[in-house]
């Protein structure tokens, strides 16, 4: 990108940023899909249709794992490269990865970069997020080749060393990032980690690194900075841990009840309890989805829709806002005014946020749903669970992905997409900031209910 792309000649700054993080997600996804096509990215040495390049392009850069074609079987060593690269970019954000190179380039950084990278991780202020960015990307290298460390005596014995390395650091990244993209298809198509779902190690550390590349940069920071005194933490960083913990055990336990309920002890709580973490935007799965109960994938979806948290590699809605959505109705039936949570004061316009992101992610999910219905004439939990997933960001499937036509996986597409940047950055991108209208209306209730 150019320095003055990345400057913005918009006069309102915030809409600036939210279009550049926009085109800048577009550019990469397209760069992408260009280069997969070249004949060196695909194994038998030939030119991968635009469409399926495309998909492939905008699902690596979303972080999501939906795939047409087999990551392991059909993309070189040079494919693989490049999806791994753009997985990388997408996870850490377009504008965070580019104003860095900036960075090491010796420019300096200007406030509206500064501005573009504070909504790039969901920053809450512009002071210090230089600071903040460098610490994000040491991070997130040290984490991944610590988790490609931790998976590399498994893999290389598995594999051999050359390869097993590779495997080892692409699955780590993978995992990191939540983008759910593996290459275990040299066993079976599109096999995802089934081969070790009885492995503890293998389960560990993909699950540590999906849920640390979940959790979100700023509770990162906080951990880092206060340490277990907890009574300091900031607000967003008790509602992560408390939201995440609690999204994760819960599935967990109603998984090892009612879902695999034939299986042997060990077995039954690492497929319950990997299965609870994989399905908040990561994408890996160790059994097979299509076995699975229908309250069971209704269970999915729904954990899918939620996500990751904010400024993290994740999509979804984001665990805050379901949280600051279940504080506003808990109010509501105490009878109270305002919304509180650990001492604090939850702020109007943040609840407003968090309902409006609701309503359209719950749109983008129900339109979507019932167009692929419509479109390819499957269950509508099928396609359900499709777009949810697609949204989400997540990855998983019920096997269909690869089947569908052209204009359901433009929809997914599109969903992916949305789901990654945001509903309401393209919101702000495309709809021009008004001002407040000087006075306020005279005041009338409405019944609700």
């Amino acid at each position: 990108m150019k320095p003055g792309f990345l400057h913005g000649k918009s006069k309102n700054r915030t809409t600036s940023s939210f279009q550049v993080i926009l085109v800048g997600f577009l550019i990469l996804i397209l760069l992408g899909a260009l280069i997969l096509m070249l004949p060196a990215c695909s194994r038998d040495r030939t030119v991968t249709p635009f469409g399926d390049t495309l998909f492939t392009a905008v699902s690596a850069s979303c972080v999501t794992g939906l795939v047409v074609r087999d990551t392991a079987t059909h993309w070189s060593l040079l494919g693989q490269i490049v999806i791994l690269l753009l997985i990388q970019i997408g996870g850490l954000g377009v504008i965070t990865v580019a104003v860095t190179f900036f960075r090491l380039s010796g420019r300096r950084i200007s406030l509206a970069q500064r501005n573009m990278m504070q909504q790039s991780i969901s920053a809450p202020q512009v002071g210090g997020i230089v600071r903040r960015t460098g610490f994000l990307i040491r991070g997130s290298f040290c984490i991944e080749l610590g988790g490609a460390a931790l998976l590399l005596p498994v893999f290389a014995r598995d594999f051999g060393f050359w390869k097993g390395l590779w495997y080892s650091l692409f699955h780590s990244v993978s995992a990191f990032c939540n983008a759910g993209f593996d290459l275990m298809g040299v066993r079976e198509k599109y096999a995802s980690l089934t081969g070790y779902a009885a492995d503890p190690w293998v389960n560990a550390v993909i699950m540590l690194l999906i849920i640390v590349g979940g959790i979100g940069f700023l509770v990162w920071e906080d951990l880092r900075t206060n340490g277990l005194r907890v009574r300091r933490y900031r607000l967003q960083t008790k509602l992560v841990l408390v939201t995440s913990a609690t999204l994760i055990l819960i599935p967990a336990v109603l998984n090892f009840l009612l879902e695999y309920r034939t299986l042997p002890l060990r077995e039954r709580v690492l497929f319950s309890l990997f299965q609870s973490v994989t399905t908040r935007t990561a994408g890996f799965n160790t059994t097979d989805l299509t076995q699975m109960s229908q309250p069971g994938i209704l269970q999915m979806i729904v954990l899918m829709l939620i996500g990751g948290s904010p400024g993290s590699t994740a999509g979804g809605m984001k665990t805050t806002t379901v949280a600051v959505l279940f504080l506003a109705g808990s109010t509501v039936f105490r009878r109270r005014d305002d919304v509180e949570c650990f001492r604090r004061r939850i702020g109007q316009d943040v609840i407003r946020n968090a309902g409006t992101i609701f309503f359209l992610y719950l749109m983008l999910f129900s339109t979507g749903s019932a167009v692929l219905c419509r479109v390819e004439g499957l269950p509508l939990l099928t396609c359900m669970f499709e777009t949810g997933s697609a949204v989400g960001t997540v990855g998983l499937t019920l096997g269909i992905t690869p089947g569908l036509h052209q204009t359901s996986r433009i929809i997914l597409m599109l969903l992916m997409f949305l789901g990654r940047v945001g509903a309401l950055t393209l919101v702000y991108a495309l709809l021009p900031g008004g001002k407040n209208p000087p006075g306020r209306k005279p005041l009338e209730t409405v019944t609700v209910g």
